[in-house]
This record gives C-alpha cells, sequence and structure tokens, in this order.
C-alpha cells in the first residue's frame, strides 16, 4: 500500500502518543498541516514566531511525560526555533522537529529556503535526519523519538523534503515501531549522521553494563560519605526522577542539600535539610553556612556549569562523587574522586542499598542532622526577614514571591524568563515539587517564559501555569500569550517591570558607572494586554500585592490570560549577584583590579 510522507509522518507521530505539535506553516509544510489538521488526536498549535514554538515544545517537555513537537517551514523557521532548540540542547530536554525541505527529485538549484538545515542543526540536535522516501518516513520519527529521549534527552530534527510530503510511495511496515524501545540510560548516542544511518541503526541494542564495576564504584562513594564528618549533597535537573532516593539518603546520614537552578524543584524546598541554590558566596546564608566546611560531596544530575556554581567560584572537596546519566561531563570543571555514570535514580538506589547494609552510628547522624537543621532554619528565617523588612519604593519581590506562594497550589508550575527576576525567585520563592519550577539555563535566552508557560498550560490543563518576565524579555516574546488567547489556555504573567535590563544594569553600575544600552524604551504592559485579547490588572504597592495576585489567580484559573504588571523594586541586589561580581573580581590580575577599582572611584567622584 502506498501512502504520502505526510500521512505517514502524521501517522508515526500518533503512534508515538503526541499531542500537540507548534509552528507555522508555509510552502514546504502545507501538506502536512493538511495532515495534522484530519487527525483526532494531535492539536496543531499555530504560534506567532518559531521561536516562541520551540520554547514551547521546551515548556511542554519539562513538565510532561510528552515530548514537545514542532513542524516548521525550512531555513527561516528553522533559524528562528534555533534559540529554543539550543536552550533544549544545553539543558537536555527532549524535543522533536519536525521541518518541511526542499524537493529533491527535480535537480533545480537555488530553490526557495535553499540551505543545508542538517549542518546548521548539527551544533545544537542530539541528531538530524533528512528522508528521501516515504518508506523511510515512519522509521526516521521512530529512531528520532528515541533518541531524544537517549542518554541525556535533547531535540532532534527531521527533514521531510516537500515532494516526500505530497506524493505517494512504499510504506515500511507497520511493525517497525517495534524496533525502537526507549532505554535511557545505556543506549547509544550518535553526534553526527550520514545518510546511511537509518540502515546502520535500525535494530538497536541495550551496551553492556559492567556490573561489577558499577558496585565497586558504588562502594567507593559509600566509603567517603560515611567517613565524611560534613558530607554535601549537590542536585541538578537530571535527578528531578530521583526525590524519593534523595530524602532518604539526606535524612539517613544528615546531609545538607542545595541545588542548581534548574534543579531547584528536585528536592522540597521545606525540608529542613533544603539549603537553597548553589553553595559558596554566591548562594544565600542557609547554604554557604551548611556548606562551609565540606569535606565530601555527592552531585547528581548536574555538569558543576556556570550558574550553579557562581561562575565556577564554588568551592568543591577533594572527596567530590559525580553521578550522571552522561559521561562526558566528569571531570570537566571539577575532577571527581568517584565518578559514577547512569541513571541517577537507579544508582542512589543502589547506594542507599549499600549504606544500609552496613553498620552504622546512628546517633553521630542524627546529631549532626538536628544541629544542621537548626542552622539551616535560622539562616533561612533571617535571611526572609531581611529582604521583608527592606524598605522599598515600588513593591518588594520577596513580599510578591510569598503572596504568590500562598496563592497556587504545590503541585502549579512557575516558569521563568532570564534576568534579575530569575536570582529573586532562586532566592525568595519556594519549590516543593518536581518539575514544578522551570527557567532557561545555560542557553539562557530571554523570550523564554510566556512560550514556554503556554507549552506547559496545554500540557498540564489542570495546573495553573504562571509566569515570571522581566520587561525586557516581555518585549521579545510577549505577543506569543495571543497564543494562549486564541486557544483559551488561562494562563498568569507576572511582568516585573522597572524600564531597564535589570541583571546587566546593575552589573555595570559597579565598575562603570553608567548604564549603556540597558534603559527600555517606556511602554504600556495593560495597552498591549488588552490589544491581543488579555486581561490585565497593576501592581504598583506592597499594599496592592496580596489583593491582586489573589484575583489574578483566580481569573487565569477560569480561562483567562492573566498579564500583571508588576513595578518592582531592583535596588537590593541578590546574593547571587554580590557573590559573582566578587568571584570574577578576585580573579582579575593585581593591575587589572587597581585599574577597574580605580575607574570605578573616579566616575563615581566625577558622575
Amino acid at each position: 500500500m502506498k501512502s504520502t510522507g505526510a500521512q505517514l509522518a502524521v501517522k508515526a507521530l500518533e503512534d508515538l502518543g503526541i499531542r500537540f505539535t507548534f509552528g507555522i506553516p508555509g510552502v514546504h509544510n502545507t501538506e502536512l498541516y493538511d495532515e495534522l489538521n484530519a487527525s483526532s488526536a494531535i492539536c496543531p498549535v499555530l504560534v506567532s514566531h518559531e521561536m516562541g514554538a520551540a520554547f514551547m515544545a521546551d515548556g511542554l517537555s519539562r513538565t510532561s511525560d510528552s515530548i514537545g513537537t514542532l513542524v516548521i517551514v525550512p531555513a527561516a523557521g528553522a533559524t528562528h526555533a534555533m534559540s529554543g532548540i539550543g536552550e533544549a540542547y544545553l539543558a537536555g530536554i527532549p524535543m522533536l522537529i519536525i521541518s518541511g525541505g526542499i524537493r529533491i527529485d527535480t535537480g533545480k538549484h537555488y530553490q526557495l529556503h535553499d540551505v543545508d538545515q542538517l549542518a546548521l542543526m548539527e551544533p545544537l540536535t542530539r541528531a538530524a535526519f533528512r528522508i528521501r522516501a516515504q518508506n523511510e518516513v515512519r522509521k526516521t520519527i521512530f529512531l528520532a523519538h528515541q533518541i531524544a529521549h537517549s542518554g541525556q534527552p535533547g531535540p532532534v530534527f527531521v527533514e521531510i523534503p516537500v515532494n516526500v510530503q505530497l506524493f505517494r510511495g512504499p510504506a515500511a511496515p507497520e511493525s517497525v515501531a517495534s524496533e525502537f524501545r526507549i532505554k535511557p540510560a545505556y543506549l547509544p548516542l550518535y553526534n553526527s549522521f550520514k545518510d546511511d544511518l537509518l540502515q546502520k541503526h535500525s535494530s538497536n541494542t541495550d551496551q553492556p553494563v559492567d556490573i561489577n564495576k558499577r558496585r565497586g564504584l558504588v562502594e567507593q562513594a559509600a566509603d567517603l560519605l560515611l567517613a565524611a564528618s560534613h558530607p554535601g549533597l549537590f542536585v541538578g535537573w537530571g535527578a528531578r526522577s530521583a526525590a524519593a532516593e534523595l530524602l532518604d539518603l539526606s535524612e539517613k546520614l544528615g546531609i545538607p542539600v542545595a541545588t542548581t537552578l534548574q534543579g531547584k524543584s528536585v528536592f522540597p524546598a521545606d525540608h529542613p535539610m533544603h539549603c537553597g541554590m548553589g553553595a559558596g558566596n554566591y548562594s544565600v546564608p542557609a547554604a554557604q553556612a551548611a556548606f562551609h566546611d565540606c569535606d565530601c560531596l555527592l552531585a547528581v544530575g548536574l555538569r558543576f556549569a556556570e550558574i550553579p556554581t557562581g561562575s565556577f567560584g564554588m568551592s568543591v572537596p577533594e572527596n567530590l562523587i559525580h553521578v550522571d546519566i552522561e559521561p562526558e561531563v566528569f571531570n570537566k570543571n571539577y575532577p571527581a574522586a568517584v565518578a559514577i555514570e547512569g541513571d541517577a535514580t537507579e544508582i542512589l538506589q543502589l547506594l542507599t542499598q549499600e549504606i544500609k547494609s552496613r553498620q552504622l552510628e546512628e546517633r553521630l547522624h542524627a546529631s549532626r542532622r538536628s544541629n544542621l537543621q537548626s542552622l539551616i532554619q535560622n539562616h533561612k528565617e533571617q535571611y526572609l526577614q531581611s529582604w521583608l523588612n527592606e524598605e522599598m519604593r515600588r513593591v518588594n519581590p520577596a513580599i510578591l514571591f510569598q503572596s504568590l506562594r500562598k496563592s497556587i497550589n504545590p503541585t502549579d508550575i512557575v516558569v521563568l524568563d532570564d534576568g534579575n527576576h530569575t536570582f529573586l525567585a532562586a532566592e525568595l520563592f519556594d519549590v516543593y515539587q518536581p518539575g514544578t519550577f522551570i527557567s532557561p539555563t545555560d542557553f539562557n535566552s530571554m523570550g523564554y517564559a510566556i512560550p514556554a508557560s503556554i507549552g506547559a498550560a496545554f500540557a498540564n490543563p489542570n495546573k495553573l501555569v504562571t509566569a515570571i518576565v522581566g520587561d525586557g524579555a516581555f518585549l521579545m516574546t510577549g505577543l506569543e500569550a495571543i497564543t494562549a488567547v486564541s486557544y483559551e489556555v488561562g494562563l498568569l504573567i507576572l511582568v516585573f517591570h522597572d524600564g531597564e535590563l535589570s541583571q546587566i544594569s546593575q552589573g555595570q553600575s559597579i565598575p562603570y558607572n553608567r548604564k549603556t544600552c540597558t534603559v527600555l524604551g517606556d511602554y504600556d504592559v495593560s495597552s498591549i494586554a488588552r490589544g491581543i485579547g488579555a486581561s490585565t490588572l497593576a501592581i504598583r504597592s506592597n499594599t496592592e500585592v496580596a489583593s491582586v495576585i489573589l484575583e489574578a489567580t483566580r481569573r487565569a484559573r477560569d480561562g483567562e490570560v492573566m498579564i500583571v504588571d508588576v513595578e518592582i523594586d531592583y535596588s537590593r541586589k541578590t546574593q547571587f549577584t554580590k557573590g559573582i561580581v566578587e568571584t570574577n573580581l578576585s580573579r582579575f590580575a593585581l593591575t587589572e583590579k587597581v585599574r577597574f577599582i580605580g575607574r570605578a572611584i573616579k566616575r563615581k567622584i566625577t558622575g
């Protein structure tokens, strides 16, 4: 039986359980969109910009068991989407990108959208395919889906030339789907692909695991943890499925827990051993105190990247145990005494079993746990109170975040953008459930929050999704909120409005005493909101916070897109900002340090 490539592609997406696609139709994918329109299982979502489509797909993947899927036009559509694709790539988020492609049956050159998309996508995807015949369509999409979820997850790109979409050809047998089974921990990954890839890898086998070697490494890790006087746990997004194991280990040994920014939801903030983001001069006082004399660090599901280490200012002990599914991350920035490759849940289960099998002196761990809990709690209370007592002319961020936390459920989802508010939220907003707090990380794209929150809302119709976005990032993708309005997806958007690109302007203030290209043009958030059919409220003072947040959350739950203009006060710097400035300045050569400080003093005096 013959079928068109478009029919086969949509059938493959249906078989994979895809419920939403994000993108814009064009000359090279209209056949795909016609088949999507005929599907009873898939809703094709029209976006305003392909960058928004990619962020929506990212948000859907991070907050559900499904995979965010794009259906885009080639060339400009692909390059527009690359910000979101890059974000997913560096963050390890599965994404499926289905793109149209130029005709490959005419022999003509200089066609519309004629660029080498595989070369374009290779640095930002786990794999990139170009389909050449109808019988490759289903197999390629299944393989792409499998690779996107395997090892360290990420985006996979599939180009379907327009002639393959339009015309009929022999299809692969229905049984092809059974050849592809997701085995996240052990499936080999492919960084470059040739035309014969499908033939080479049409049948996948699990890679052998050296059980004895793994057991030996787990035993070494247990030895180090049990011998340590002040062990610590540092967890990232890769440990999000291991929340129960992390709790068990922390409580069993009395270990304080710090997280990365993306890992903030991995360990509950109301647990007495939770310290906050990072462990160093860039972290909140509770984490600084609890990790001050850490002599053994168990790091799980993270890469020791720049943000979670405070510009690599984190002090890591010699006895570092590093657990990650991607062995490439080991020993990159900090050498590991023990490096264990594997799924976080599985490794932590083995480690906990090993520790429980030994004769422990429970009194020592109980005493350490009790002392640390008191230390952490006292520092947390003092730090929060210092923010709540801060005199500010505009809306105090701590009051805003406290009110938001009280107004939403623990299972509701909060999506951040890139900006000053990101680190305010990291320090002042408590998160209790895995997958309920997401943000751009290593790729660090501004404009992420609103489209990503829309993707999360599509995937989680029974949860309130809140986007927190700075006024600079709102200018980038704020109009994408019309997608939520058009599809009647309830959403709460808090625009932190101060008229500047504040994270950078704060960084400019000390060394330069001037603001260059960080002061925004004045604009009216409420007018933009009304213009796209959203509802709007404003918060101008601390006294308005509780009532407006309560009303906004209620109306968003009822299906409205609520855009709230918050006149935020950024006058107090976060501990993160102060810490990384201190760390980076300390690395300057003495002569350069004198020059920078001297220039700052001179400009401060002269204005």
